[in-house]
């Protein structure tokens, strides 16, 4: 009998998600748990859709940005915003190296934590081809730090007594996720919450570079391992490799404009970023599904020390260049 109510308390939990008071770590949460005590009753169809949903979900979220605000907000702090993003970026994969963190790990925690936490992760792992278990475990790294920085920076900066344009400034560089971004802002003052949001969106917008630079990576990548595999059986197999081009990518791009320049759409971005942000928290919950306490302890405390180490270098950093 309790194998035949999985499925429908699966679905359930899939309905769940759309609830407001869901969030993204809570789905992450409860699809790992679900995986832990009752298994996933679909593995392969969970495992095909999500991917697809990811990609989905981050080209709804380009109805959030808007050019015009990123070009504005750019005049100021925008050589902070990219310092920061290619200082995490080298030192996250530096440290990655020396705390033997497997590679497509390692990336996704560098990029989780240097651009914009959940979203840039979403973009960047279909790029690497990074598979379920290495984004449940750098999504559940950032998702955690970010929980933690929600409840801590408005504190610390009251503590500090920092002005509410040097908060909106420190928050939008250094919280990973939009919504904690956007969250501790709030709490602090109203003029940080426009600061933070304006700024956070052109770190956002490196998700579009990062991306491509990546794919130029492995193509170049993918040509030097043909030409110095000896293996002649290996250069057949090689011979005509495919780089998995990340078409939603432009489709990004293309839903950024549209919702700059298009007014009938500005006037329903705020909905299809509500539905892009609902799919990234029920992608998480499936993301949930294929992670389990085994393999977490398999992966073991490397990535949370990356993480950790990474959020307090570029916080403290961030914060004695603003102050």
């Amino acid at each position: 009998m309790k194998n035949k109510f999985i499925p429908i308390l699966f679905f359930a939990c899939l309905l769940a998600c759309w609830i407001p008071a869901i969030n993204s770590p809570i789905a992450l949460i409860t699809g790992l748990l679900f995986a832990h005590f009752l298994k996933n009753p679909f593995p392969d169809q969970t495992a095909k859709a999500t991917k697809k949903l990811l990609k989905v979900a981050v080209i709804g979220l380009g109805f959030g940005l808007n050019v015009q605000m990123a070009i504005s907000a750019s005049q100021n702090g925008i050589g902070l915003v990219i310092g920061s993003i290619f200082f995490t970026l080298g030192v996250g994969l530096f440290l990655g190296k020396i705390l033997k963190v497997e590679n497509k790990l390692a990336q996704l925690i560098s990029v989780g934590t240097a651009i914009c936490g959940g979203s840039a992760i979403a973009a960047f792992s279909p790029v690497i081809d990074a598979d379920n278990s290495d984004i449940s475990v750098s999504l559940g790294v950032v998702f955690l730090l970010n929980s933690v920085a929600l409840l801590i920076f408005p504190v610390l900066g009251h503590f500090f007594e920092i002005s509410p344009q040097d908060f909106g400034m420190w928050v939008a560089i250094a919280i990973h996720d939009t919504s904690s971004v956007v969250g501790a802002a709030a709490t602090f003052s109203e003029e940080s919450l426009k600061i933070a949001t304006t700024l956070k969106l052109v770190r956002a917008l490196w998700i579009i570079p990062l991306v491509l630079i990546s794919v130029l990576v492995s193509k170049f990548y993918v040509k030097n391992e043909i030409q110095n595999d000896l293996t002649e059986e290996n250069k057949a197999k090689k011979s005509n490799p495919k780089i998995k081009i990340p078409y939603f990518i432009g489709l990004f791009v293309v839903a950024i404009l549209i919702n700059t320049y298009v007014p009938f759409v500005t006037e329903y971005s705020s909905y299809l970023v509500w539905i892009a942000k609902k799919l990234l928290v029920t992608t998480l919950f499936l993301i949930g599904l294929s992670l389990s306490i085994e393999k977490i302890k398999k992966v073991g405390w490397r990535p949370l020390i990356l993480g950790i180490t990474l959020w307090i270098m570029i916080s403290v950093g961030s914060f004695l260049i603003i102050t």
